[in-house]
């Protein structure tokens, strides 16, 4: 019996061989584009998430049997390309930044223009191409094979039965945690492992259209979601000894492009990487356990966290597709307390579509890159010496003819990927030198390498940042006024790029493996934790040096430095880090994976690592996974939903 049920599925699938070899390749092609796909990225594969890809295909290729005969080749054509599309453009930005694309994010395809040298050099691999063998072969095919069948409805019927067989097997089988997380699509990488490429697109088609729908759907359940969370979790405005210590203070902000921890303090052929931020370090505030919040949105969503205490959306970046809600921000509480806000960049204002939200955030004014002299040209745009030199007599004008207090948002650019041009604006050695028979030997090391250029790009920052701090003193503009400094997101280096710096070996010229006496281990767990931030608070006149270690995120920004200068957000869904114990700080990560001062737990593989030895009580991770869990779904409610509106 069991011979002749399988004799059967094999006559059938000759039949259909025989009779529509198009679409045999269509399905086959497009299901191994899939298993490519998974192989180049996440290389995880569950079976259930086999049977959801072939029931995409198959629902799509059930439509070949009632399309006339002459629009056949174009349906096969149109959706072909749309699946190829999807492989490439994820196994593309997968590898940059170690998620899956949004179509929230056709929104800044705009931007694209402006950072195609970053994209292409950071990202672009030859096995991101190899999803367009399927144009080939479907050329050669439907060339070769000229299929004249009629409408088929019993075989479309048929069809859709397979599709719903497939669906179902693929539903009964676990993780069944995995309902939850489609609907939520708060862990894409997940999402993606247990449904597929295809579905996961879908599932994220959905999402992004949340938005347009939130007044029909869900809009009543966000909303109480929303108020539960705030009436159980009350925050008293406590005062402590830091609360107002810098009420009525100017404060200019220094937004640093991509700067990481590692290069605070570190040292190359005998020069720091950032003697002047050391400085800084050394006499200021020094939260060193500090990791930025981002999604999509990379530097807008740094800002946006930094300014709300909330955190980014999970669908597209709220500076693009939620520009117009309405949000307490840093920048308009301290607009209603007399300061005058404004915002500096060296590019265009419509890049992140700053020009728009910087508005609707409190800032009174936007300088961008129409507001200065362009006499230096960086990467993608003016360079950080030229934008710092010419914002101290803008900043001193503000002073002069505006008032105090003043808050100014300046922000970075020269060291934006991919740091082409470092060799020009930058004399940092990133070679090494070794003692070969008596005689210094100079290896090229770093020179080549994309961290090499980071180094040098890093170091112009710093140069710039060194000396925009002397113009300001000497402009009298450091009285009264207070520095704040922080890395927006990490420099998205490989992995590679690390093991090679620590494991060179000059004289081999090759990279020390785990049986060199000197190898130093650099995990993926290591390469994770190494993506923390600088974020310092500093002036002229501060009397002692502190350094917090307490595990910190972007969103802890606003209820901590908001209390120093005596501004609270009720909404802030972060932690006033000065009065939070150690062991309480918590970093989470919009995919649900968060840092703590004993493990980092990592939600996409549902693994943690031990950052301090101690004993941990069995419901440690499942109490922070819950907790991690909820403020992403408060956050995202409030931002799909406007509901800062509602609350107010």
């Amino acid at each position: 019996m069991k011979n002749l049920k399988v004799k059967k599925i094999r006559d059938i699938f000759i039949k259909l061989k025989e009779e529509y070899p198009i679409l045999i390749l269509y399905i086959g092609g497009n299901f191994l584009n899939a298993i490519f796909l998974r192989l180049f990225t996440t290389g995880v594969f569950q079976l259930r998430s086999i049977f959801f890809d072939l029931a995409f295909i198959l629902f799509l290729a059930s439509f070949y049997f009632i399309v006339k005969k002459k629009r056949r080749n174009l349906y096969v054509w149109i959706t072909t390309f749309l699946m190829v599309a999807i492989c490439i453009t994820n196994s593309l930005y997968y590898n940059y930044y170690s998620s899956f694309i949004s179509v929230s994010l056709l929104a800044t395809s705009v931007f694209v223009k402006d950072v195609g040298d970053a994209v292409m050099q950071m990202v672009v691999r030859l096995c991101d191409l190899t999803y367009l063998w399927m144009f080939g072969a479907l050329f050669i095919f439907l060339k070769k094979h000229k299929e004249d069948h009629n409408i088929n409805k019993k075989y479309f019927r048929k069809s859709l039965v397979i599709v719903l067989i497939s669906l179902s097997i693929g539903c009964a089988m676990p993780p069944y945690n995995s309902f939850s997380r489609l609907y939520k699509l708060w862990n894409r990488v997940m999402v993606f492992n247990s449904w597929g490429p295809y579905v996961y697109q879908v599932d994220d088609l959905v999402q992004s259209l949340k938005p347009t729908f939130n007044n029909i759907f869900g809009y009543d359940n966000a909303l109480k979601n929303v108020n539960d969370y705030y009436n159980d979790n009350k925050k008293e405005l406590k005062a402590n000894k830091y609360t107002g210590i810098y009420e009525g203070k100017n404060v200019i902000v220094i937004h640093a492009e991509s700067l990481q921890r590692f290069t605070i303090g570190m040292e190359l052929n005998g020069r720091e990487v950032t003697p002047n931020i050391n400085k800084l370090v050394k006499s200021g505030m020094y939260f060193n356990n500090f990791y930025a919040q981002v999604g999509v949105g990379t530097s807008s969503d740094t800002e946006f966290t930094y300014a709300t205490g909330l955190l980014p959306s999970n669908n597209g970046t709220v500076f693009v597709n939620y520009y117009n809600n309405k949000y307490v921000t840093m920048q308009n509480l301290l607009n209603n307390k007399g300061y005058y806000v404004f915002s500096m960049h060296g590019n265009v204002g419509d890049f992140w579509n700053r020009e728009t939200m910087h508005m609707n955030m409190g800032y009174d004014k936007f300088y961008s890159k129409s507001s200065f002299v362009i006499d230096e040209e960086y990467g993608l745009g003016l360079s950080d010496k030229s934008f710092f030199r010419q914002a101290v007599p803008m900043i001193k004008d503000i002073k002069d003819n505006i008032g105090q207090p003043f808050y100014g948002t300046l922000i970075t650019l020269t060291n934006h990927t991919p740091w082409k041009e470092a060799n020009t604006y930058s004399d940092f050695d990133t070679g090494m030198y070794i003692d070969v028979d008596g005689e210094v030997i100079r290896k090229k090391y770093l020179d080549d390498t994309l961290m090499g250029k980071y180094l040098k790009s890093v170091n112009y920052m710093d140069q710039a940042i060194g000396k925009f701090i002397d113009d300001m003193d000497d402009a009298g503009l450091l009285e009264n006024t207070i520095i704040v400094i922080y890395g927006d997101h990490d420099a998205r280096l490989g992995k590679h790029q690390f093991d090679y710096m620590y494991n060179y070996n000059p004289y081999t010229d090759s990279i020390r493996t785990l049986e060199h006496s000197e190898y130093i281990e650099f995990n993926d767990y290591d390469y994770e934790l190494s993506k923390s931030v600088p974020f310092i608070i500093w002036s002229k006149d501060m009397k002692e040096n502190m350094i917090i270690d307490t595990p910190m995120g972007m969103i802890d920004v606003m209820p901590t430095l908001g209390n120093m200068l005596g501004v609270y957000n009720k909404y802030s869904l972060g932690r006033d880090i000065m009065t939070t114990k150690k062991e309480d700080g918590i970093v989470v990560f919009k995919d649900g994976s968060f840092i703590t001062d004993k493990i980092y737990y990592n939600a996409k593989k549902n693994e943690s690592y031990t950052i301090s030895n101690g004993i941990l009580s069995d419901d440690y991770i499942t109490k922070r996974s819950d907790y991690a869990d909820k403020i992403i779904e408060v956050s995202n409610d409030i931002i799909v939903y406007n509901l800062i509106k509602e609350l107010d």
